[in-house]
């Protein structure tokens, strides 16, 4: 168990410690559910009234809140990064291997840095160069050639095919598959015939991955996800996109081949973005959109329908079916009308 004062956590956030700084904690919780040595966090108002409640040792807050007499707290301008910082002190996820196990395969021309851990039956192929601290997981498959910067953890039955590379400080969840080629085909005469996908993948440092989702291989040139991107569960990256710095993909989300998205931008699940398109920096686009068309103004867009009572769908639908059929007639009344 990892235990610290709130002095030290405040050091690692920059707060100022209201109460007794030599506080243990040992963990982190909700408002409603901490209990001694754990510390919470207030990041919404409406939770405020769990502040006379909790039975946490220490909260984090932003300033000007009343707290408790009592309570202890770490005083912050922004306390749910600041809670995120104190949980990552305090995280007691396990490492995704220690040790090289004896089952992995490692051939002789792969290069590994200082204190990597390589779970079983892991295969490391041949020219693969891995950087130090690197952890990688159980019946992880590292092609050849690939390269992983320093400080990265891939846990277990990670993918990652020829030629890739990896920064540093990235996090690659189950089942993640970097490099599979992407979806290219030309027709003849009604048949498919096959583009070699010859680029490659490349993740900038600090990406987080989440699990099953698939990254393609280029086409020509490569696919790019640019540092600190964090793409969440089950989504698809298809071939020769770029992703700029500190964007945020939710989980199901589609992106067409040839797409380009900006920095900083926020992109809802299951969203859809069409192939050869370019989104500016800072947009935030609502789950559930389909994207069509270039995007060249930062702001929030929106497509997706919201749910509504069967019924009433039913006649809105009727209508949307109808709505050619009223816009001609408008045009000939507003003709009349000129008339």
């Amino acid at each position: 168990m990892q235990q610290l004062t709130l002095q030290q956590l405040a050091s690692v956030i920059g707060a100022e410690v209201v109460g007794d700084d030599a506080t243990l904690i040992t963990g982190v919780a909700t408002l409603a559910s901490a209990k001694p040595g754990q510390i919470a966090f207030l990041a919404n108002e409406k939770y405020r009234s769990q502040l006379d409640s909790t039975q946490a040792s220490a909260v984090i807050v932003a300033p000007n809140v009343e707290l408790p007499v009592g309570l202890a707290a770490l005083v912050t301008k922004n306390p749910y990064a600041g809670f995120a910082k104190v949980a990552q002190q305090l995280d007691t996820t396990p490492r995704a291997a220690t040790g090289i196990d004896a089952s992995a395969q490692i051939a002789t021309s792969a290069q590994l840095g200082k204190n990597v851990a390589i779970g079983p039956l892991t295969i490391i192929a041949e020219g693969a160069v891995i950087g130090d601290n690197v952890q990688i997981g159980a019946c992880s498959y590292i092609g050849p050639n690939v390269k992983i910067g320093a400080n990265s953890k891939l846990w277990q039955q990670v993918v990652i095919y020829h030629d890739c590379e990896i920064g540093a400080d990235c996090l690659l969840h189950s089942g993640v598959v970097i490099g599979a080629d992407g979806f290219g085909w030309a027709n003849e005469q009604g048949k498919w015939v096959k583009i070699p996908q010859i680029g490659r993948v490349i993740i900038h440092d600090r990406v987080d991955i989440g699990a099953n989702t698939t990254v393609d291989r280029g086409a020509l040139d490569d696919t790019v996800l640019s540092s600190g991107c964090i793409i969440d569960n089950q989504c698809q990256i298809a071939h020769n996109v770029f992703i700029d710095e500190d964007t945020a993909i939710a989980g199901c989300t589609v992106l067409a081949g040839s797409c380009r998205i900006g920095k900083r931008c926020l992109i809802g699940g299951a969203t859809a973005i069409n192939g050869h398109i370019e989104i500016c920096d800072d947009v935030q686009i609502s789950g559930f959109s389909m994207v069509i068309k270039a995007i060249t103004e930062p702001g929030v867009y929106a497509s997706g329908i919201p749910a509504a009572p069967h019924r009433e769908w039913r006649r809105n639908g009727a209508r949307y079916r109808q709505l050619d059929d009223l816009f001609q007639r408008v045009k000939q009344l507003e003709k009349k009308l000129a008339e």
